[in-house]
């Protein structure tokens, strides 16, 4: 296939997909478009495999986002900027990376590339589906620099649920790079695939363990003196306007997604450069 029939066949399946999440009402607006453009330049750029991937964590994360959701509401406006419907910058924030990583393919192929995108879009599966089914657990979270017992969705905060959801996510995505590279998706490859599912699982977990780290110690954080609780919110869900508490005002969640991700990319490059 030539490059502009890839472009093309890119922007369709991009569109499609963005259209699908909209329908879903796993995406807003905002979100579905920069889906689309997100879908489109990965597919069209990277190649077949990549789009496969980014389907993969899409379609399992928006599924989680919609198992038991009268539960994790509550949680949901108590503790976070945003709602279970992404939007462009959570869109961004989980794709952008691959998105660069896919421009950079069709720059310059190099055989570090595609476990690259496996890493990135293991870590942010991985983080997509701890939050999902972490905030479910019996047992309350531990911060992750104290340890020490906090409220469900705090930010840092991991659980034994969240932790094996992650590294179930991360094998996930790891383990799905394989067959997909013995279709002849990733040409450029000079791992042996076997390995996919093991740099999968670990960057994944990797990269979200980085998440909850910056999330703990230097992403914003407010705090509602009506509701004496720490969140995301500049206006709290009870209409009572927070105060900033702590963290670097311009880390919110959407760039400890991303930076998380670049984590999850970069050990995912460095073990298949060692293991080739």
């Amino acid at each position: 296939m030539d490059s502009n029939a890839q472009l093309l066949l890119g922007l369709f399946l991009g569109v499609a997909m963005a259209a699908g999440g909209y329908r879903k009402q796993s995406l807003s607006e905002s979100g579905a478009i920069a889906a689309a453009l997100v879908g489109a330049i990965i597919f069209g750029l990277g190649g077949w495999a990549w789009g496969v991937l980014l389907v993969a964590f899409f379609v399992g994360s928006s599924a989680l986002s919609a198992y038991n959701p009268r539960h994790k509401a509550q949680v949901a406006a108590e503790k976070f900027d945003k709602g279970s419907r992404r939007d462009w910058g959570q869109v961004l924030a989980n794709g952008g990376w691959a998105t660069l990583l896919a421009l950079l393919m069709w720059l310059s192929p190099a055989p570090w590339l595609f476990p690259a995108l496996v890493g990135t879009l293991a870590t942010v599966t991985a983080d997509t589906w701890a939050t999902e089914l972490g905030t479910l657990s019996a047992q309350p979270p531990r911060l992750i620099t104290t340890w020490q017992t906090v409220p469900p969705g705090t930010n840092g905060a991991i659980s034994l649920l969240g932790t094996m959801a992650s590294l179930v996510g991360a094998l996930f995505i790891g383990t799905l790079a394989y067959p997909l590279v013995m279709l002849g998706g990733a040409p450029h490859l000079a791992l042996n695939p076997l390995w996919l599912p093991l740099v999968g699982a670990v960057s994944g977990l990797t990269g979200s363990l980085a998440d909850s780290l910056l999330g703990a110690t230097v992403q914003q954080v407010y705090h509602c003196p009506r509701c004496d609780s720490e969140t995301e919110r500049a206006l709290h869900h009870c209409g009572t306007a927070t105060h900033y508490l702590r963290g670097w005002r311009w880390m919110d969640n959407d760039m400890v997604n991303f930076l998380a991700s670049v984590v999850g990319s970069i050990v995912a490059a460095w073990l298949a450069v060692v293991l080739a």
